[in-house]
């Protein structure tokens, strides 16, 4: 905790913090539990991973942001989403753009100050007003330290997951090429594909690299391998018609040696589903062919994202060239 006397916090009053002429809300940090905290308040403890990939996932029902880094939770706050007539769409986005010092060309150039934007449309994580229920016009309103806080460790393709319900992270160890069996002398090939690659949120600002996610849909029965907002390529999954394989975000850790697989951290999610099971087996059930998992290799990074999903990849679960919404609200 920075320039906070932590034992001042557990011995006073939690309020909501200080609220701006312009209705941000400061925030304030504090060491309550989760379910305990107030509009405006939020826990930051990022020396619980000082490194790896950053996942940032909203839960409407709870009106809170969990932030986790190389599968560990690191934060949670406070916000606010859409309100009625105006829903924050569910599913899985990721960070397009950052603007520290955005305003709005739709709402009288309102303040959204540390922007990260998830859709073209509109939708972002910005600082806003937190009256502790939804009130947006879709975005996802933050406390205005914790916007602050969160800006500093996004990157451009975070994956930010936006449901009714999540898991914690859970860890994977695929036996495999990325969605594809191999003979155990191609490990080797495996870890020279990632040799000298950085994760996005290692690029030094004069670096600029594609940012690689693979989208695959058992509704389709289609994996898609995209580049930034592009698909430079897409093949049919031998998968049996009603074949589901849930919806989970997995994230790229790297080569894992003492299994010579590829470590991956992932997350399970839906839109309203009370009760989540996990579904360890997805990755397992989805094979391709060796010319897709060529193009695959060429293209892997630690922090690559794959999405997994029940939804079709249809243009209605697109919006423009952002990226894929999952689900719907």
């Amino acid at each position: 905790m920075t320039g906070i006397d932590r034992r001042a916090l557990v011995r006073g009053s939690m309020g909501a913090g200080i609220v701006l002429a312009s209705g941000l809300a400061i925030g304030k940090e504090t060491l309550k539990e989760i379910t305990q905290l107030k509009p405006g308040e939020y826990t930051w403890h990022p020396e619980r991973a000082p490194e790896g990939p950053v996942s940032v996932v909203v839960s409407i029902p709870q009106q809170r942001v969990h932030v986790y880094r190389n599968g560990v939770r690191v934060a949670v706050s406070t916000c606010s989403t859409g309100k009625p007539g105006h829903a924050t769409p569910t599913g899985v986005f990721v960070v397009l753009q950052k603007d520290k010092n955005h305003h709005s060309s739709t709402y009288n150039n309102a303040p959204m100050p540390n922007m990260n934007r998830l859709t073209w449309s509109g939708i972002a994580l910005h600082a806003g007003n937190l009256p502790g229920y939804p009130a947006s016009h879709g975005c996802v309103r933050l406390p205005l330290k914790f916007s602050e806080l969160l800006f500093s460790i996004t990157h451009m393709g975070t994956p930010v997951i936006i449901a009714g319900a999540h898991t914690d992270p859970w860890e994977l160890t695929h036996p495999g090429m990325v969605l594809s069996a191999y003979a155990e002398h191609e490990f080797e090939q495996v870890v020279s594909s990632l040799e000298g690659k950085k994760r996005p949120s290692d690029w030094g600002a004069e670096q600029e690299y594609p940012i690689t996610s693979l989208l695959v849909s058992s509704a389709d029965r289609t994996i898609e391998l995209i580049e930034n907002d592009r698909v430079v390529a897409k093949q049919q999954l031998a998968m049996a018609p009603g074949d589901r394989l849930g919806s989970h975000v997995f994230v790229l850790n790297g080569a894992h040696g003492a299994t010579r697989g590829l470590h991956w951290t992932a997350i399970t999610h839906h839109a309203s589903e009370p009760e989540l099971k996990i579904d360890s087996n997805a990755i397992l059930r989805i094979g391709v062919d060796p010319q897709f998992v060529g193009e695959i290799r060429s293209r892997m990074h630690p922090g690559m994202t794959l999405i997994v999903t029940d939804a079709p990849l249809s243009p209605d679960n697109r919006s423009g060239k952002d990226f894929v919404i999952v689900t719907t609200t």
